[in-house]
C-alpha cells in the first residue's frame, strides 16, 4: 500500500488499527405501515433507497409535512424510508407515499416530543443522563448511566413519569458516560492524545482536519508523534454546549490531506458529508477498537457529561472505548456522518456512543469536505497503516493527563487519567487487535 508524503511527515493521520468485525449481525427493524395501527387500507409501493438518499428525502418531507411530521427512519432490510405521520393527517400521508416513503401512523407529534425533551433539560439535566427522540417507538429514549442512583434516579424517574404515558422510555446503562479519551497512537498535545476525524479544507483554502472539541482543552498545538514537533494548530473548538468539535489547521500549507478513510488494506473515499438517519448502518474507526459498525438510534441527542451538557449529537449502538474519541463515523459508500464524542460501555458488552454530526461542525467552522476538501485518514508519523502493527510509542500515553476528563480503564492500553481527547486512527491501535482482517461490511 503506497502513500503520498510531504517532507518529514505524512500528509494526514491514519484512522486506526484494524480489527475484524466480530459483532453479531445488526438487523434493522422491519418497519411497515401495519405497525401500531399504521395500516390504512391504501396500497403503496415505497421506493428502494440508499441510506443517503433516504436521509435527503426525510429532510425534504420534514419541511413539507410541518406539524404532521413525527420523525423518520431508514429500514435497512427493505431499503425504504419510513415516515411517522400524526394520526388523522391523511392528506400529508398521501404526500409521503407520493414521495416514495412508507407511512406509519403515530400519536406523539414532533412538537410534543421536543417539548418533553425540553422538560428533561430543565428538570433532569443530571450528569450521567442522555435523551433523544426515537422515531421507531415514537417516544423519547432516556438513558441513565451507573452513576445515576438514589435521589438522582428518583428525580429522573419522576420527571419521565410526569411527561405522561407513552411519551418516554427510561433505561439504565451499565457503564458511565464519558468522553472517550486516552490510549494509543494518535495526535498529541499537552500529554493528551486524540483521534483525527476527517480532513477538510478550511474557509481560507488551507488544509485542516476535524476532531472532537474536548480535545482542544489539552493544548493549541498538536503533533503526530508524542513529544514531536507540532503539525497542526487549533483554529476553532466547541465543548461543552451545542456540540463537540474542533477545527485544526495544518501548519504546513502544502500538506496533502486526502478525502478518505483508511481502514487498513483498503481505503474508503469520502465523497461528502451527510445527515444521519435513524436505522442507518454506520462504521466507526478508532485506534483502540479499530473498525466497528452498528446503527443510528436517535438524532439531536442531549448528553450530560461530567464536564457539561452537550446537545445536538447522534446516538448509536456502535461500540467504542477510551481512545476512540474524535474518530470518524461514516457509511460504506463514503458519506462522512460524525465525530466520536463519548458514551458508555465498551466493545465487549456494548453500550451507547454519541457522535458530533459532521454537517453541523462543517457549517459552524466554515470548512468543506469531499472532493474539494479532505476526508478521513491519510497517514501520519512516518508509520505505514496495516493490520498487524502494534502501537509502539503510542502506548506510552495511557497514564497521560488530558485535562478534561475522568478516570477510566483504557481497555488494553492501560489505566490512566482520561481527558481532553481520545485516539486517532494512526494506523496501529493498541496492538491487541493486530493481525485481524478489516472487511468493511455488515457484521456476521
Amino acid at each position: 500500500m503506497s502513500h503520498k508524503r510531504i517532507p518529514k511527515r505524512k500528509a494526514a493521520m491514519a484512522v486506526g488499527g484494524v480489527v475484524a468485525l466480530g459483532a453479531a449481525a445488526i438487523l434493522l427493524p422491519n418497519a411497515n405501515a401495519s405497525q401500531d395501527g399504521a395500516s390504512d387500507g391504501v396500497a403503496a409501493a415505497p421506493k428502494t433507497l440508499k441510506a443517503g438518499d433516504a436521509s435527503d428525502l426525510a429532510t425534504r418531507l420534514a419541511g413539507t409535512l410541518g406539524d404532521a411530521y413525527a420523525g423518520a427512519w431508514y429500514d435497512g432490510e427493505d431499503k425504504q424510508l419510513v415516515v411517522n405521520v400524526v394520526r388523522g393527517e391523511n392528506t400529508m400521508a398521501l404526500k409521503v407515499r407520493s414521495a416514495g416513503a412508507e407511512v406509519r401512523w403515530v400519536d406523539n407529534s414532533m412538537t410534543e416530543l421536543e417539548a418533553g425533551a425540553g422538560t428533561l433539560k430543565s428538570e433532569a439535566a443530571i450528569p450521567g443522563t442522555s435523551w433523544a427522540v426515537d422515531p421507531r417507538t415514537n417516544k423519547i429514549l432516556v438513558t441513565a448511566d451507573s452513576t445515576v442512583t438514589g435521589d438522582k434516579w428518583d428525580q429522573l424517574e419522576s420527571t419521565v413519569e410526569n411527561l405522561g404515558s407513552g411519551m418516554a422510555t427510561l433505561k439504565k446503562s451499565a457503564g458511565t458516560f464519558r468522553t472517550f479519551a486516552s490510549g494509543g497512537d494518535a495526535i498529541f498535545a499537552g500529554g493528551a492524545r486524540c483521534s483525527l476525524g476527517f480532513n477538510v479544507t478550511a474557509g481560507d483554502g488551507s488544509p485542516a482536519f476535524l476532531t472532537a472539541g474536548h480535545c482542544a482543552a489539552a493544548g493549541d498545538q498538536w503533533s503526530d508523534q508524542q513529544g514531536g514537533e507540532p503539525i497542526a494548530t487549533v483554529d476553532q473548538a466547541l465543548f461543552p454546549g451545542a456540540g463537540d468539535f474542533a477545527l485544526l489547521t495544518y501548519d504546513d500549507p502544502a500538506t496533502e490531506a486526502p478525502s478518505e478513510v483508511n481502514v487498513g488494506g483498503q481505503t474508503v473515499p469520502v465523497v461528502q458529508a451527510a445527515e444521519a438517519t435513524v436505522g442507518q448502518q454506520v462504521f466507526r474507526m478508532g485506534s483502540t477498537t479499530g473498525l466497528a459498525d452498528g446503527q443510528v438510534l436517535g438524532l439531536n441527542a442531549t448528553v450530560n457529561y461530567p464536564e457539561g451538557t452537550v446537545t445536538g449529537l447522534i446516538q448509536t449502538d456502535v461500540c467504542a472505548e477510551p481512545g476512540d474519541s474524535g474518530g470518524s463515523l461514516f457509511t460504506q459508500d463514503g458519506l462522512a456522518i460524525g465525530l466520536t464524542s463519548g458514551g458508555s460501555g465498551d466493545c465487549t458488552v456494548g453500550g451507547e456512543t454519541f457522535f458530533q454530526p459532521v454537517t453541523t461542525a462543517l457549517e459552524a467552522v466554515g470548512a468543506t469536505l469531499g472532493d474539494g476538501g479532505a476526508g478521513a485518514g491519510g497517514q501520519a508519523g512516518g508509520q505505514e497503516q496495516g493490520a498487524g502493527q502494534d502501537a509502539g510509542d503510542g502506548e506510552a500515553g495511557a497514564d497521560d493527563q488530558a485535562g478534561a476528563g475522568d478516570q477510566a480503564d483504557g481497555q488494553g492500553v492501560g489505566t490512566g487519567q482520561d481527558g481532553a481527547g481520545g485516539q486517532d486512527g494512526t494506523g496501529t491501535g493498541s496492538g491487541r487487535h493486530s493481525g485481524q482482517d478489516s472487511g468493511l461490511s455488515r457484521t456476521h
